[in-house]
């Protein structure tokens, strides 16, 4: 696998390669972790936790926490998607290496299964433990290209809290803050906030039935509307935030986030704002203390070790077929197993007699993944851009992007990190891999590594720079650094390791349980069927949790079980869905839904 950081220089003479730096990260990969040695567990009692982000990690806090033996298998990195890393040889004089990751963090308000782990994470000075780490951006911004008005505005909290969240109620606050933030016609503004009432007041199995199968661009009537409304509402909401097409990501899915948000924004059912970063780089906000926190409770971790078979044998899985660092075959025993990889990873172990003992394994084969990764841009100087996310909705490859340096307060960028220069950190996800560039006319993965970095920063620079003030300039430019995990781009054969669980329609029915017909094997990752319905560190973390109980039940464990947090609903709702549950078993239209 291959990293890349790159001058400024070599950025805009067009030069520089990443193979050197590549292999720096990749060797830093392989070497595995010490581990603390235990005493022999009690009989029945020992885990393997299979993969090391945010599920596998969630799964064996619980575990320990309960007394379990708990080992973790983990082929590259803690935190897997979740996780940063150090930018290789970008050291100077005694500083950090500069950070990077695979994208951006976003813990919204609407979770809350993730910050009660967050919580029981010690770090020093802070009395609820990483929690504390986590700050709220002040305003977002959809940048606009071609001259067209960029649109920005605070993010509300605890915002507007109306007494009653009654449909007209809703109306009324839908309506002013998209007119305030979006500036549509009035009667599209009107029409997106009646969809809107008509999602939130769906029974459920419309939802599932239904909603499930209807493409969110059909749902929202994008195809009649302006190209505003097209660009913001249908595939602003969809393909720049959770990587999937609004032409084909199930209403269900996206509703379900959308109404989370709009209780969060009305100040209800919520953890804290919807708009929550960390206030370090990852690992040094969340997952190293995580790791020293669990380290602290008894878990081991295997570091570098490659799982390639879940093997079943007498009715339960008798063994995992490992690879470990120094490339030699082993096979892991436990009393139980918990795969935490992620699915594109997890159905390659599953073997024919697993699969065949459990036929919904096989159903996992029909899940969808898609690309959506990050990359850094390192500047000399700050850019006044936004004080929090900005969308860049008329890009083609899909851009958003945070500045990260002032969200660190307690970080001296140029005094910590890199050569002492570089003040601040762009971060960037792209989103859409499969669209031809502004600069060169190919998609992201026809671009070599280079070409990537030039053609996301033309689309930044269109998007910033069309207002008759240069925001992002070459000068300024640093370095920049593309997730590792991306090889092989612009050659016949793109690979990508940490792909991004998308939801067209009708996938619903092929996410798996946490728990399965095998004994003593359980499942837990984003795409396992929990509340949130989205591929989110919220549904790892819950997913975990689930996992964990179904253990706990197999086993006969008297431990008490873990709290599964579900997703907020409107209490005053609850009247008008079970009205909507009445017309829809009659064959009639919910009764906001006009056409």
């Amino acid at each position: 696998m291959a990293g890349t950081g790159s001058s400024r220089r070599t950025f805009i003479a067009g030069a520089g390669a990443a193979a050197a730096a590549g292999a720096v990260l990749a060797g830093a990969a392989a070497a595995p972790a010490a581990a603390a040695e235990a005493g022999p567990p009690p009989a029945g009692r020992r885990v393997a936790v299979l993969g090391g982000g945010v599920a596998g990690l969630t799964a064996a806090h619980e575990l320990a926490e309960r007394g379990y033996a708990v080992t973790v298998y983990e082929r590259r990195a803690l935190g897997g998607k979740a996780r940063s890393m150090d930018v290789p040889d970008s050291a100077r004089g005694g500083r950090r290496p500069l950070p990077a990751e695979h994208g951006f963090r976003f813990i919204p308000g609407i979770y809350h299964n993730l910050p009660d782990t967050m919580r029981r994470i010690p770090f020093p000075g802070n009395a609820a433990g990483v929690w504390d780490n986590l700050v709220a951006p002040r305003e977002m911004m959809f940048a606009r290209a071609a001259g067209r008005e960029d649109l920005r505005g605070p993010i509300p909290w605890p915002g507007h809290s109306p007494a009653e969240l009654t449909p007209e109620e809703i109306r009324r606050a839908l309506a002013g803050i998209l007119q305030t933030l979006v500036r549509l016609p009035p009667h599209e503004t009107a029409y997106f906030v009646d969809r809107v009432l008509v999602f939130l007041t769906s029974c459920d199995e419309r939802r599932e039935e239904v909603w499930e199968r209807t493409p969110w661009w059909d749902f929202v009537r994008a195809e009649r509307m302006s190209n505003e409304y097209r660009r913001i509402l249908a595939v602003g909401i969809t393909r720049n935030i959770v990587a999937t097409k609004a032409e084909e990501a199930s209403t269900r899915t996206v509703g379900t986030l959308g109404e989370a948000f709009v209780f969060n924004v009305l100040g209800r059912g919520a953890d804290g704002p919807p708009d929550r970063i960390l206030d370090l780089p990852t690992n040094e906000a969340w997952i190293d203390p995580w790791e020293a926190h669990l380290r602290s409770l008894g878990v081991e971790f295997r570091i570098g070790w490659t799982v390639r078979e879940v093997r079943y044998a007498g009715g339960r899985v008798s063994g995992v077929a490992v690879e470990g660092p120094d490339g030699a075959a082993r096979t892991v025993t436990a009393d139980h197993y918990v795969s935490a990889l992620p699915v594109e990873h997890a159905r390659r172990t599953w073997s024919a007699a697993l699969r065949a003992a459990d036929p919904m394994l096989g159903r996992c084969d029909k899940l969808e993944t898609d690309w959506m990764t990050g990359i850094q841009f390192y500047l000399t100087e700050r850019a006044e851009l936004v004080h929090g996310h900005l969308n860049c909705i008329d890009s083609p490859w899909s851009l958003t992007a945070i500045q990260q340096a002032e969200h660190w307060p307690s970080r001296d960028f140029p005094a910590d990190y890199g050569d002492g220069t570089a003040v601040d950190c762009l971060s960037v996800d792209i989103s859409e891999w499969d669209k031809p560039g502004i600069l060169y006319g190919k998609t992201a993965k026809q671009c070599t590594r280079e070409e990537v970095a030039r053609e996301v920063w033309a689309q930044l620079k269109a998007s910033l720079n069309d207002t008759g003030k240069a925001l992002l300039t070459d000068t300024t430019l640093h370095s920049w650094f593309l997730d590792p995990g991306v090889d092989g781009i612009g050659t016949p054969h793109p690979t990508n390791q940490d792909e991004l669980l998308i939801h067209p329609v009708g996938t619903l029915y092929n996410r798996p349980s946490a728990d399965t017909r095998i004994p003593n094997f359980f499942l837990s990752g984003d795409y396992v069927a929990v509340d949130i319905d989205l591929a989110t560190m919220e549904g790892a973390n819950a997913s975990a949790r689930a996992a964990v109980n179904a253990l706990l039940d197999r086993d006969g464990s008297d431990a008490a079980r873990c709290t599964v947090h579900p997703m907020y609903r409107a209490p005053e709702l609850e009247a008008a869905k079970r009205h909507d549950r009445w017309r829809y078993r009659l064959g009639l239209r919910n009764l906001f839904d006009l056409g």
